[in-house]
């Protein structure tokens, strides 16, 4: 239980700092981008605690032990999205607004930007979701099973709400410097401890399935290399157009601090996101029996999904232990906090201050985007009592953001035939295909379904062929956008 203490006492030492913080949250500005006041030092750890989540130490997690090295496919998206978005992060700060939808109302008009916002609200809030799935998972182990995992949810749920609803993204960015750091420290210093325990290379090799070391594991979906693909797809999609890292730009004091610290961050990523795998599958392979068991006798033994906490538990000193379950629990804290904040931005930027009548002043703002922190993080906790499995809930909820918003988000930004027209039915069409398909999933005979593929054909490819496909047959047959619409995006360029 002194695993546990400690935590508390950490989590109640942020809590502190979020109160100190809280006091400095005066305008609309300082709750939705912290005053645009953010170096690159808090830049850079912001970035990696936003996006090294649950999806990295419980879905991630989940993958590696299922499949081995070839989960790798599942991060390396974002590593090439990051490279792309080092490109555009000047641009998006010195555009300088609030949200996508800022972005996706310049160049398709405000009907794209509702239907961006319905398509980032739904996503976000099931992001929202598993990071309080994964909180469960936490509190169980840290505990010894003493706390259950329904409890531990609600627990994270009650947490995650109350910090966002009183500091907005000063608490988050400032809460999330120290944190990056422990995510760091932890994960590098637990990788020698777990190899070693799991009996190196060669034990691990004796352990698990060959198939684990192979770089796309042909057990795995119904078509392997499509559905390492896919989960390459996902991330990448996701990251090139998810609005909590524009609002970070946003953030930033300049664009070249902005540019700085993608740099820094790729770095970072990288190394967090490809030990977190080796860990996951040094641990399965330790566990090995246990996991099987979890699948052939009705959940009985370990969840792959817990597999990171349980090598933190069970593999390595106790002091490089504290500081690995410490890192997981930051993550979930730090990417709750971040996606539950970004979708309520989304309410009331793209929907409530866009549609409204009339004036409401910044503390109005400020006292209603808190209600709707708490609206949507109830919601999200609801969610949770119907979740199953975390990656595929990952899975999903990348993907529909992915080919609903960053296409025509992407070209928005970087392809100036885009028209409002293409881009309004990429986000319509994207959205609709992926939504499509997942309840065909739950319609067709299990047989036609694998891992929640229907046909076997992993849903991105269609949705991503059907948004990118409206975006240019559409803008082509459409009229050029207008040299006063390009002009607020591409200012010093000649249109």
């Amino acid at each position: 239980m002194w695993y546990l203490y400690v935590i508390f006492v950490y989590f109640l030492l942020l809590t502190g700092l979020n109160f100190l913080r809280a006091k400095k949250v005066k305008t609309q500005e300082d709750f939705m981008i912290a005053g645009r006041s953010l170096n690159v030092r808090v830049m850079v750890f912001t970035l990696i605690c936003t996006w090294i989540g649950s999806g990295t130490f419980i879905a991630g997690a989940e993958y590696a032990a299922k499949a081995g090295f070839s989960s790798l496919w599942f991060p390396a998206g974002a590593w090439v999205g990051i490279v792309v978005i080092f490109f555009l992060a000047a641009k998006i700060r010195t555009f300088g607004q609030y949200t996508v939808g800022d972005i996706l109302e310049v160049r398709y008009g405000k009907f794209a930007r509702l239907f961006g916002a319905f398509a980032l609200i739904i996503s976000f809030t099931v992001i929202v979701s598993y990071q309080f799935r994964a909180g469960g998972y936490i509190l169980n182990i840290v505990t010894n099973g003493k706390v259950s995992v329904s409890s531990g949810q609600l627990l994270t749920a009650g947490f995650v709400i109350i910090f966002t609803a009183l500091g907005g993204m000063i608490a988050v960015a400032y809460t999330d410097l120290p944190n990056g750091i422990i995510i760091v420290i932890a994960t590098i210093a637990a990788v020698p401890f777990v190899i070693h325990s799991a009996g190196g290379l060669s034990g691990a090799m004796i352990s698990l399935p060959p198939q684990h070391f192979a770089v796309v594991n042909q057990t795995f979906g119904a078509h392997p290399y499509l559905k390492a693909g896919s989960y390459f797809l996902a991330t990448m999609f996701l990251l090139l157009g998810v609005q909590t890292m524009y609002q970070k730009f946003y953030s930033a004091k300049t664009p070249k601090d902005a540019r700085e610290a993608v740099a820094l961050w790729v770095i970072g990523t990288i190394i967090v996101e490809t030990v977190v795998v080796v860990i996951a599958v040094f641990a399965a392979a330790k566990f090995w029996p246990q996991i099987n068991n979890w699948f052939l006798n009705s959940k009985k033994g370990i969840d792959p999904a817990s597999i990171v906490l349980v090598a933190a538990r069970k593999m390595v000193p106790p002091v490089i232990g504290l500081l690995l379950l410490g890192a997981a629990s930051v993550v979930v804290l730090s990417t709750g906090m971040n996606y539950l904040l970004s979708p309520t931005t989304s309410i009331m930027r793209d929907i409530y201050q866009r549609f409204k009548k009339g004036d409401t002043s910044q503390r109005e703002m400020v006292v209603l985007q808190r209600i709707m922190v708490l609206i949507l993080g109830v919601f999200a906790w609801f969610l949770v009592v119907k979740m199953k499995s975390v990656l595929n809930t990952a899975y999903f909820a990348y993907t529909i953001y992915g080919v609903s918003i960053t296409p025509a988000l992407i070209a928005a930004l970087a392809w100036k035939r885009a028209t409002r027209k293409g881009g309004l039915w990429s986000i319509i069409l994207g959205s609709s295909t992926a939504v499509l398909l997942k309840i065909v999933t739950y319609v067709l005979p299990s047989s036609m379904v694998s891992q929640g593929d229907p046909f076997g054909i992993p849903i991105i490819y269609p949705s991503i062929a059907v948004s990118l496909l409206a975006l240019i047959l559409i803008s082509y047959l459409d009229r050029p956008p207008s040299k006063e619409t390009l002009a607020l995006l591409f200012p010093d360029e000649k249109t």
